[in-house]
């Protein structure tokens, strides 16, 4: 089994896409107005409109309410990221700091509030 993709369900398919470009410097394809995808090294992240969940997933999902799932980026370095992203519109819950597993991670959340880690793997602690 392999893990296709995460999807994320919003009233603003435009906004998150927007977002999920900035944060990743990708390109999501668009086969419709409703829906994105940004494809990652055989995974990807998928957005969707909420009209389309109800329409085609029996209304599975509700947009902006999610209080469990973290989205995770790895990346080579967090703190360049977090100079590339700057203060503008991003809503950083937690800045770039070392983990005792040996990561440096910050948190940030998306315009739905979708909790995003964006880490870099150290080597691991003494």
């Amino acid at each position: 089994m392999n893990l296709a993709s995460v999807r994320l369900v919003t009233r603003d398919v435009d906004r998150l896409v927007s977002f999920y470009t900035r944060l990743t410097g990708g390109k999501a394809t668009r086969p419709s107005p409703e829906f994105a995808e940004f494809r990652f090294n055989g995974s990807a992240l998928a957005i969707s409109s909420e009209r389309l969940v109800r329409q085609f997933n029996a209304g599975a999902a509700i947009p902006a309410a999610n209080h469990s799932a973290i989205i995770e980026f790895q990346v080579d370095d967090v703190d360049a990221e977090r100079t590339r992203l700057g203060e503008a519109a991003v809503d950083y819950v937690m800045q770039p700091t070392d983990r005792p597993w040996g990561n440096r991670s910050m948190l940030l959340r998306d315009p739905d509030g979708n909790v995003v880690n964006v880490f870099a793997r150290k080597s691991r602690p003494a």
